[in-house]
């Protein structure tokens, strides 16, 4: 199941912290949230800037936020991830999270799958896939220099999606891990 939602929708928090609760279903223990990104590239750091309002947000409850601003976890490292986290937290749901390129009318939609994501592929990197749910922010138009238009990204753009997901999963964690 895929759920899209534009950044410039009012309604795109609840229905992405919707989409995530659905996905996700009842949680035995605290979730992971995997931010996957670097603050080098404006269009690479969706990642960075979501793991750093999470962290702002849940503060009080219990969740694990990997990769923020100040601690970036970029796609090179997802081949150490899956290991870790599988014996770090056994019982946990891994919700993962990247930038991601699209076509040109997909630039600004957010997009919330179940099952993991591969970081790295819209700059043509092969490598492992990680997270039991997908959030994917299309934050540039897919194209042969789609590494290079990253840099070309509105930050204010980039920064609206981050506050949405930030959003979502910080209402997710304070309803599923409250009572």
């Amino acid at each position: 199941m895929e759920y899209t939602f534009h950044f410039y929708n009012s309604f795109a928090e609840t229905g992405a912290m919707m989409a995530l609760s659905g996905i996700l279903g009842n949680l035995s223990a605290p979730p992971v949230i995997l931010c996957i990104g670097s603050d080098l590239a404006v269009g690479d750091s969706l990642g960075p800037i979501t793991g750093t309002l999470v962290r702002k947000k849940i503060s009080g409850f219990e969740a694990y936020v990997y990769g923020t601003l100040s601690n970036p976890v970029t796609a090179k490292e997802v081949k150490y991830l899956n290991d870790f986290l599988s014996k770090t937290h056994p019982k946990s749901k891994i919700i993962a999270i990247d930038a991601a390129v699209g076509e040109d009318g997909d630039v600004g939609i957010i997009k919330i799958t179940d099952g993991s994501l591969r970081p790295g592929s819209g700059a043509n990197k092969r490598l492992g896939k990680v997270g039991d749910v997908s959030v994917l922010g299309i934050v540039a138009k897919k194209s042969a220099f789609s590494y290079s238009l990253l840099n070309l990204t509105r930050l204010n753009m980039v920064y609206a999606m981050s506050e949405i997901i930030s959003g979502a999963i910080s209402m997710l964690v304070s309803q599923k891990m409250c009572c």
